[in-house]
């Protein structure tokens, strides 16, 4: 029997809106993002190279031949112990919800990684993948720490500082910018870690040169770099893993990355050309150490802006980097004579604090930015910028301020004039970098 046309159709359509829902439960789904996934995977491991071996090597050539190994072993000590917090407790208090406290800390709902499975997704990638990808943030942060006390701290009280201040300082800061806390809610524009890493590492670097003092002979003693070979080794690594640091922070492969990626490129070639005009004016020859610390201080100040400005807002937040952070370095070194061994502040917290400045201002469409949010004027997000900056550095310099005195009260921070004098190789780690 031949079934007529109209029902045929009425039958056809009944059927396809009883599915309806289910297609379109089913179109709304997030899936993973191949081409997002593959990137991301790529850029968590630039970012742990940026660590190892870049920042140590970076860091190992600018200290003497005494003390070399201790800066490799503390590097790759902080990576490891950082790697086990972070499964523990940390991703999970940095990025969780955190309920009613949430403005303030995220919760334990994926300690241990509890309830991530590989098919658990951060947007269009892998939770696996965006945890990774974070937890080389928070290894690099305190590695970068390490260079305010150089040549002077004791071991065991290196590692309990990097557990104290994972937990009490990164963590709580990267929930308020980037885990859906206070900051965040208030608009601070940080693209990929002004404050969370930069103005943060410079921050306790500079309390700790200052809990800690000067070194033995600092600066009567001339301590220059002993191998500036690896120094400039480390810093072409960190140039290049800095890529998937800013362009990664983007989470997928699209237009913002491929924007941040140049943008970074341009503040790292702006701030090393800068310092080294600068430096060539001032004392008549450029030097290599000088043009790899202004690529340094390039790459920190562009990080906040990376994803929000264009290529005009880059040259001058890079150039800005590299004019200021040589002119910082000078003034703490040779007129408060404050010894933060390796720079971190005038370079790294100074250079935080500018891009986290500049990125509400070169933000804007008319200077090439991706604008701001509706409602926004360029003052009122220079004022938001400001407080994300003034909460960055309250909460850290406060924190690691305790963090130190407890720990020189219980295990004591430094070690002994004739440990230091020695080295921290040999009375440390009963090892030597060279043996001739």
């Amino acid at each position: 029997m031949q079934i007529p046309k109209p029902y045929c159709a009425l039958a056809a359509s009944t059927f396809l809106f009883l599915l309806s829902p289910a297609w379109a439960q089913a179109a709304e789904e997030p899936a993973i993002n191949a081409a997002n996934t593959a990137w991301m995977l790529t850029s968590t491991v630039l970012v742990l190279f940026m660590t190892l071996p870049g920042l140590a090597l970076f860091y190992g050539g600018l200290v003497r031949t005494k003390n070399v190994l201790s800066i490799l072993i503390q590097c790759f000590t902080i990576t490891c112990v950082v790697s086990l917090l972070w499964v523990a407790f940390a991703y999970s208090l940095a990025f969780g919800d955190g309920g009613a406290l949430n403005p303030w800390l995220g919760g334990f709902h994926s300690a241990f990684m509890l309830g991530i499975e590989p098919g658990t997704l951060k947007g269009t990638i892998p939770e696996t993948v965006f945890a990774m990808f974070q937890m080389t943030f928070a290894i690099i942060t305190p590695a970068l720490v390490i260079g305010g006390f150089a040549e002077r701290m004791r071991f065991s009280s290196l590692i309990w500082f990097g557990i104290l201040w994972l937990a009490l300082v990164y963590v709580p800061i990267a929930h308020w910018i980037w885990g859906g806390g206070w900051l965040q809610q208030r608009g601070v524009m940080d693209f990929a870690g002004g404050t969370v890493v930069h103005i943060n590492a410079g921050i306790a670097s500079l309390v700790a040169a200052l809990v800690m003092g000067r070194r033995e002979g600092f600066p009567e003693t001339a301590m220059p770099p002993h191998n500036l070979t690896m120094t400039v080794t480390g810093a072409c690594m960190l140039w290049v893993g800095w890529f998937g640091f800013n362009a990664g922070s983007a989470l997928a492969a699209d237009g913002t990355a491929g924007m941040t990626m140049l943008v970074t490129h341009i503040g790292a070639a702006a701030g090393s050309v800068a310092w080294m005009l600068i430096e060539w004016t001032r004392f008549g020859k450029p030097s290599v150490l000088g043009m790899v610390t202004g690529m340094v201080a390039g790459l920190g100040t562009i990080t906040p802006a990376s994803g929000y400005v264009g290529p005009l807002g880059a040259l001058v937040i890079g150039s800005t980097a590299g004019f200021i952070c040589f002119f910082a370095t000078n003034f703490m070194k040779r007129t408060l004579r404050v010894d933060d061994s390796l720079d971190v502040f005038p370079v790294h917290g100074v250079g935080g604090i500018i891009g986290t400045i500049l990125t509400g201002v070169f933000a804007a469409k008319a200077l090439g930015g991706v604008g701001f949010a509706e409602g926004v004027t360029m003052a009122s997000q220079v004022q938001t910028q400001l407080l994300g900056i003034l909460a960055t550095v309250i909460w850290c310099a406060v924190v690691t301020f305790v963090i130190l005195k407890l720990i020189d009260l219980t295990l004591g921070l430094r070690v002994s004039a004739e440990e230091e004098t020695e080295g921290l190789d040999v009375r440390m780690h009963n090892e030597t970098g060279y043996n001739y």
